[in-house]
Protein backbone atom coordinates (compact mmCIF):
# COMPACT_ATOMS: atom_id res chain seq x y z
CA UNK A 1 0.00 0.00 0.00
CA UNK A 2 1.30 3.40 -1.16
CA UNK A 3 1.71 6.11 1.49
CA UNK A 4 3.30 9.22 1.56
CA UNK A 5 6.42 9.69 3.97
CA UNK A 6 7.21 13.16 3.39
CA UNK A 7 5.45 16.21 2.31
CA UNK A 8 6.50 19.69 2.10
CA UNK A 9 6.46 22.56 0.00
CA UNK A 10 10.04 21.53 -1.50
CA UNK A 11 9.72 17.68 -2.02
CA UNK A 12 6.67 14.35 -1.57
CA UNK A 13 8.29 11.59 -0.52
CA UNK A 14 5.79 8.11 -1.72
CA UNK A 15 7.03 4.60 -0.35
CA UNK A 16 4.78 1.17 -1.67
CA UNK A 17 6.40 -2.18 -1.03
CA UNK A 18 6.80 -3.97 -4.48
CA UNK A 19 7.87 -7.68 -4.63
CA UNK A 20 9.64 -7.39 -1.41
CA UNK A 21 11.41 -4.15 -2.64
CA UNK A 22 10.48 -1.25 -0.74
CA UNK A 23 9.92 1.66 -3.49
CA UNK A 24 11.07 5.60 -2.57
CA UNK A 25 9.43 7.73 -5.19
CA UNK A 26 10.52 11.24 -4.50
CA UNK A 27 8.69 14.14 -6.34
CA UNK A 28 10.89 17.58 -5.98
CA UNK A 29 14.25 19.19 -6.49
CA UNK A 30 16.96 16.98 -4.53
CA UNK A 31 19.19 19.64 -2.75
CA UNK A 32 20.82 21.11 0.08
CA UNK A 33 16.98 21.85 1.19
CA UNK A 34 15.81 18.42 0.65
CA UNK A 35 18.83 15.87 1.09
CA UNK A 36 18.42 15.48 4.73
CA UNK A 37 14.42 14.58 4.51
CA UNK A 38 15.29 11.28 2.31
CA UNK A 39 18.10 10.25 4.64
CA UNK A 40 15.93 10.99 7.41
CA UNK A 41 12.93 8.67 5.39
CA UNK A 42 14.74 6.33 4.79
CA UNK A 43 17.32 5.60 7.54
CA UNK A 44 13.27 5.66 9.55
CA UNK A 45 12.16 2.54 6.73
CA UNK A 46 15.46 0.85 7.82
CA UNK A 47 14.61 0.87 11.54
CA UNK A 48 11.31 -0.60 10.34
CA UNK A 49 12.73 -3.54 8.95
CA UNK A 50 13.02 -2.49 5.12
CA UNK A 51 16.11 -3.53 3.53
CA UNK A 52 16.24 -3.60 -0.18
CA UNK A 53 15.22 -0.20 -1.77
CA UNK A 54 14.76 1.02 -5.12
CA UNK A 55 15.65 4.91 -5.39
CA UNK A 56 12.52 6.04 -7.64
CA UNK A 57 14.43 9.63 -9.46
CA UNK A 58 11.81 9.76 -12.52
CA UNK A 59 10.20 13.02 -10.68
CA UNK A 60 13.60 14.86 -9.70
CA UNK A 61 13.99 17.87 -12.34
CA UNK A 62 17.72 18.02 -10.42
CA UNK A 63 20.11 17.04 -7.71
CA UNK A 64 23.14 18.21 -6.84
CA UNK A 65 26.24 16.95 -4.86
CA UNK A 66 24.75 17.28 -1.98
CA UNK A 67 22.15 14.44 -2.43
CA UNK A 68 24.73 12.29 -3.80
CA UNK A 69 26.49 12.10 -0.73
CA UNK A 70 23.49 11.37 1.13
CA UNK A 71 23.03 8.35 -1.18
CA UNK A 72 26.38 7.22 -0.91
CA UNK A 73 25.91 7.32 3.58
CA UNK A 74 22.48 5.59 3.09
CA UNK A 75 24.20 2.92 0.84
CA UNK A 76 26.33 2.17 3.42
CA UNK A 77 23.77 2.12 5.87
CA UNK A 78 21.85 -0.19 3.73
CA UNK A 79 24.28 -2.48 3.19
CA UNK A 80 25.19 -3.06 6.87
CA UNK A 81 21.79 -3.98 7.29
CA UNK A 82 22.50 -6.63 4.53
CA UNK A 83 20.01 -4.79 1.88
CA UNK A 84 20.73 -3.37 -1.33
CA UNK A 85 19.87 0.15 -3.41
CA UNK A 86 18.83 0.40 -6.80
CA UNK A 87 18.04 3.75 -8.70
CA UNK A 88 15.26 4.50 -11.25
CA UNK A 89 16.55 7.16 -13.02
CA UNK A 90 15.53 7.42 -16.67
CA UNK A 91 16.75 10.87 -17.44
CA UNK A 92 20.21 10.45 -19.23
CA UNK A 93 21.11 14.28 -17.83
CA UNK A 94 20.52 12.94 -14.35
CA UNK A 95 22.55 9.49 -15.07
CA UNK A 96 25.75 11.71 -16.40
CA UNK A 97 25.51 13.67 -12.80
CA UNK A 98 26.28 9.80 -11.62
CA UNK A 99 28.54 9.37 -13.91
CA UNK A 100 30.80 12.90 -13.36
CA UNK A 101 31.07 12.15 -9.49
CA UNK A 102 32.66 8.49 -10.51
CA UNK A 103 29.40 6.47 -9.06
CA UNK A 104 27.50 5.56 -11.94
CA UNK A 105 29.37 1.98 -11.57
CA UNK A 106 28.52 1.69 -8.17
CA UNK A 107 24.36 1.06 -8.80
CA UNK A 108 22.48 -0.35 -10.95
CA UNK A 109 20.30 2.31 -12.67
CA UNK A 110 16.36 0.82 -14.56
CA UNK A 111 14.72 2.69 -16.60
CA UNK A 112 11.19 2.24 -14.45
CA UNK A 113 10.47 1.35 -10.34
CA UNK A 114 8.43 -1.49 -12.61
CA UNK A 115 11.86 -3.01 -13.90
CA UNK A 116 13.59 -2.52 -11.29
CA UNK A 117 11.62 -4.56 -8.87
CA UNK A 118 10.38 -6.56 -11.35
CA UNK A 119 12.08 -9.74 -9.88
CA UNK A 120 12.56 -9.80 -5.32
CA UNK A 121 15.64 -9.18 -3.96
CA UNK A 122 18.43 -11.69 -4.15
CA UNK A 123 18.61 -13.17 -0.15
CA UNK A 124 21.23 -11.57 1.82
CA UNK A 125 23.09 -15.07 2.28
CA UNK A 126 24.59 -14.46 -1.46
CA UNK A 127 25.66 -11.04 -0.59
CA UNK A 128 28.98 -10.22 -0.58
CA UNK A 129 30.63 -7.72 1.88
CA UNK A 130 30.03 -5.03 -0.48
CA UNK A 131 26.64 -5.52 -1.41
CA UNK A 132 26.99 -7.11 -4.76
CA UNK A 133 24.41 -9.35 -5.76
CA UNK A 134 24.92 -13.10 -7.75
CA UNK A 135 24.02 -12.90 -11.49
CA UNK A 136 21.30 -14.94 -11.96
CA UNK A 137 22.82 -16.34 -15.40
CA UNK A 138 26.02 -17.47 -13.99
CA UNK A 139 25.15 -18.60 -10.18
CA UNK A 140 28.21 -17.04 -8.63
CA UNK A 141 28.69 -13.77 -7.21
CA UNK A 142 28.81 -11.08 -9.72
CA UNK A 143 29.32 -7.43 -10.64
CA UNK A 144 26.23 -5.99 -10.21
CA UNK A 145 25.94 -3.88 -7.12
CA UNK A 146 22.85 -4.92 -4.74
Amino acid sequence: MRSTIVRTKEIVVACDVVNDWTVVEIDGELDIHTHALIRQAVLRLLGEGHRDFVLDLCFVPFLDSMFLGTVVALTKRIRACEGSLRIVCPSARMRAVFAHSGLADSYEFYESPQEAANQPPAPAVWRSKNGRVPHAEQGEAGDRPG
